[in-house]
């Protein structure tokens, strides 16, 4: 690689780098592997830079290469997480209802397979139309379609499993009385005598 054509790479990279990271933390959810994916991304873009002749579509290639990277990743990870019954608080680092709603949002995303992940995050988050999300994902327009229609369907239903578990949850708690019925008591030994 010529030193023009890495110097061009490195003004890109200085001038893109925080729209690119926060599509990186779109498609995973914790910061530092979204700092990995990214990294790995950029690497891998920078041995093909001078085969992008168009440069104004590095960022389509590059969230290309960062959709393909998260998704090898997918793949290769270890099935080492065991399902629990109840999943664990979300902290919130400031205590605003934006974070707490994007924090939500972003492990509701985990619900859904890498390719729904992928036409969300670039229709919703990124707003690439239609025709631009089919491009950079290497689909057609109609499949972008139904693949995010079936996504917004999943998420819909998970919100609101979500928010049936938390309604149960909470009416449990509220119909524990605080002293025990003594008269439901004295039954059940009446009927144990019996």
């Amino acid at each position: 690689m010529a030193q023009g054509e890495v110097l061009e790479f490195e003004e890109y990279v200085r001038t893109r780098q925080d729209a690119l990271l926060r599509s990186a933390r779109r498609l995973v959810p914790d910061p530092v592997d979204a700092q990995d994916l990214l990294q790995t991304a950029l690497v891998r873009t920078l041995g093909r830079w001078d085969g992008i002749a168009d440069k104004s579509l590095a960022d389509a290639y590059l969230r290309r290469v960062m959709i393909n990277t998260r998704t090898e990743w997918w793949r290769a990870r270890k099935l080492d997480e065991v399902p629990t019954e109840q999943l664990p608080d979300a902290s919130v680092d400031d205590g605003s209802e934006q974070r707490a709603d994007r924090a939500l949002l972003i492990d509701v995303l985990g619900v859904l397979a890498p390719k729904q992940r992928s036409v969300v995050v670039l229709r919703h988050w990124e707003q690439m139309s239609t025709e631009e999300t089919a491009a950079a994902l290497g689909m057609s327009a109609g499949t972008v379609k139904s693949t995010l229609h079936r996504a917004l369907a999943r998420l819909r239903q998970e919100l609101e499993d979500r928010a049936a578990r938390s309604r149960e949850a909470e009416g449990t708690t509220a119909r524990i009385p605080a002293q025990p019925d003594r008269r439901h008591d004295e039954r059940g030994r009446e009927r144990c005598a019996a």
